[in-house]
């Protein structure tokens, strides 16, 4: 699944396009990519054609584009597959597409936007528009402090300026469950995966079993730290792409997956210790280690 750093490089490359962008038309190819939109296919096309773009907005892993002169927003989600990609009117954007803008750009230009999605789990929505809750901007690409009703729940992401190192700590070692686990709790941190999660405990030589009521609050600032660090390389990289399910939004693949250290990089020796890093089962995944630097806790 994109992570933040995928999901951002989709939203920097759709941004300059669609800011002040005219929708003028909605071709909806497969309805199944609207399951959670609370309406018909007719009904998305309904309120979007005619509507004007006023930014392209990211938290964690959700875009938003908000509709000018509106209380709405468009939400996406690119799930397992999903992408977004620019072209002009004679793109075909092959079998996989499943909905297509037809958009007039703010300086006049004619462009076409397709979502592709090959395994259908990501989706686009109209949704409602509500303050967020410390009035401050809700996420990156806009100083707007409306976010979607539906992506409220989650926490800003490490990357985010107003994102609370104090009180992210607490509530950290607060829970009774294991490092892993809490980073790829969206209600902890939004934003990371099973990628970056491996990366930034490598990083930090913690394994990903580690009780998080253990952790020292300098302990989780070294952590916080590595996870800013491998998502600023990973940005600076275009993402991580194993396959052609991952591209940016003309298309091009991201090449950070050159740069792990653990995710990915099984039997192969770890570039601090030389240890062979391992791949062991983790909540119905996978989790990468060295298990020379990243020893098991004790009495866990």
């Amino acid at each position: 699944m994109p992570e933040l750093p995928e999901v951002e490089v989709v939203r920097a490359g759709l941004a300059p396009a669609l800011r002040g962008a005219r929708i003028d038309r909605v071709d909806v190819v497969e309805p199944r990519s609207l399951k959670r939109h609370p309406g018909p296919p007719e009904d998305f096309i309904e309120r979007l054609e005619g509507q004007v773009v006023e930014a392209a907005i990211r938290r964690g892993k959700f875009l938003w584009f908000p509709l000018h002169g509106t209380q709405e927003a468009l939400v996406v989600h690119l799930g397992m597959s999903g992408q977004v990609l620019l072209g002009d009117e004679s793109s075909d954007f092959g079998s996989l597409l499943r909905i297509r803008f037809d958009i007039t750009t703010a300086q006049g230009d004619p462009m076409v936007v397709g979502f592709v999605d090959q395994r259908i789990f990501g989706s686009m929505a109209i949704d409602d528009l509500i303050p967020t809750r410390d009035g401050a901007p809700a996420g990156r690409g806009s100083d707007d402090s409306r976010i979607p009703r539906s992506v409220a729940h989650i926490q800003r992401d490490p990357l985010d300026p107003h994102f609370d190192d104090r009180a992210f700590s607490r509530a950290l070692r607060a829970k009774n469950t294991d490092i892993k686990r809490a980073l790829l709790d969206q209600n902890l941190m939004s934003g990371i995966g099973n990628i970056y999660a491996d990366e930034a405990l490598w990083g930090a030589k913690l394994h990903y079993l580690t009780p998080t009521k253990r952790l020292t609050p300098a302990r989780v600032r070294e952590l916080l730290g590595e996870v800013r660090a491998v998502l600023q390389k990973a940005l600076a990289e275009g993402g991580t792409s194993f396959d052609s399910q991952y591209v940016n939004v003309n298309g091009q693949a991201g090449y950070f997956a050159h740069s792990l250290h653990a995710y990915g990089r099984q039997g192969t020796p770890c570039d601090r210790c030389g240890g062979i890093i391992r791949r062991e089962p983790f909540m119905n995944r996978s989790s990468h280690r060295c298990p020379s630097c990243q020893r098991t806790p004790r009495n866990r």
